[in-house]
């Protein structure tokens, strides 16, 4: 393993009907799985993984545009989707992540966009395994 910088922990019960709780108590939620509970209140592991991808690929935007010199204001919003895959009848996600960029014209957008998405450690982690569809936009 690389050198760690620091490592944050969080625990589940039960599932996705269940409960995750991050050792420091910031997050503290009720899990409901929005597939077969429409009733109930509750965040599930895709809305999380969605803060997570979102937060962490608008950093690393924002440092490629550092790098490079370029004063922009960013939106990053992730879309991940809970899927059936159909080549082994199990389950998988995908993520959209539309990115809104200010200070770049549209080709900027876009190669900036492409840049972050090599270096974002989540982009990396997910690289080959699920599909991440990009959608800059300059705005």
């Amino acid at each position: 393993m690389a050198n760690v910088i620091f490592t944050s922990k969080a625990t589940a019960k039960n599932g996705r009907d269940g409960h995750v709780q991050s050792d420091d108590g910031l997050i503290d939620l009720k899990l409901v799985n929005p597939a077969t509970n429409k009733e109930d209140k509750g965040s599930n592991p895709e809305q999380l993984f969605a803060a997570t991808y979102a937060s962490c690929f608008d950093g690393a935007l924002n440092l490629v545009a550092s790098k490079e010199k370029k004063e922009i204001d960013s939106l990053t919003t992730a879309a991940v989707s809970f899927l059936k895959d159909t080549d082994d009848n199990g389950f998988k996600i995908g993520v959209e992540l539309t990115v809104k960029i200010k200070g770049v014209d549209q080709n900027e957008a876009e190669e900036l966009v492409e840049k972050a998405h090599q270096v974002c450690p989540y982009s990396k982690a997910t690289r080959g395994n699920i599909d991440v569809h990009l959608k800059p936009q300059a705005v």
